[in-house]
């Protein structure tokens, strides 16, 4: 497969496509030196920090690794399955239960750390979430995520923040598809109201037994409704 010039749009993005789609594709297999910086410009019609930008980022695939002093050698030709990807197939319950693990502790860190500006995001995210009980099961399901997040933002570990991040997508899919099968809003549109707001309370007030406890019952109960479902 010839690898032709590419357009002018996001060059990086498409050498390293037309590159990983050479050696996924069997063209360079694994232990072949690939050609140097200047001849894959050449023959892709970019410049060589674009082509030096699609080789660190087919690095990082584990598709090529960078020998010094001797080139750039393809060390694998299929692509190791990103963490997004393995959420995405995971079960919601498996996905649930290292969600618990991670919210609690988040949950008693934040009453630790919790600032003004936090309780404030906090308290606004509870009202949203009381506002979206008139909307639709997906903007409630987003609201309620939406106050689980703040909760761990609360926390100030950028790490868990982004933790968190990854599994709201696969949360989000799951509870909407609980909501509805279960008709868990037919006779309160606003399901846990009371509970969210003494987890909101007990952060503010700064007591993370309490605010643990709070979300580790929710949280169970959620996930008692995922495997009964």
């Amino acid at each position: 497969m010839p690898l032709g010039s590419l357009r002018p749009s996001p060059l990086v993005e498409q050498a390293t496509q037309h590159l990983r789609e050479q050696i996924t594709q069997g063209e360079w297999p694994v232990g072949t030196r690939l050609p140097g910086e200047n001849a894959l410009a050449k023959a892709l019609g970019v410049g060589r920090s674009t082509v030096r930008e699609a080789l660190r980022a087919l690095a990082g695939a584990g598709l090529v690794q960078a020998r010094q002093g001797s080139g750039v050698f393809v060390i694998a030709t299929d692509i190791a399955e990103d963490w997004p990807a393995r959420l995405r197939r995971a079960a919601i319950t498996d996905v649930y239960e290292v969600r618990m693990m991670v919210e609690t502790q988040a949950a008693r860190m934040a009453a630790r750390r919790r600032t003004e500006e936090d309780v404030a995001t906090l308290e606004e995210a509870l009202a949203a979430r009381a506002r979206a009980a008139s909307q639709d099961d997906a903007a409630f399901v987003d609201a309620d995520i939406a106050l689980h997040a703040a909760v761990v933002a609360a926390a100030g570990n950028p790490v868990l923040t982004d933790l968190f991040a990854e599994f709201a997508p696969t949360l989000r899919e799951g509870l909407i598809g609980l909501v509805e099968v279960l008709g868990l809003r037919a006779h309160d549109r606003n399901p846990g109201h009371d509970t969210h707001a003494e987890l909101v309370a007990a952060v503010r007030d700064g007591d993370g037994d309490a605010a643990g406890a709070i979300l580790q019952a929710e949280l169970e109960q959620t996930l008692t409704h995922l495997h009964d479902s």
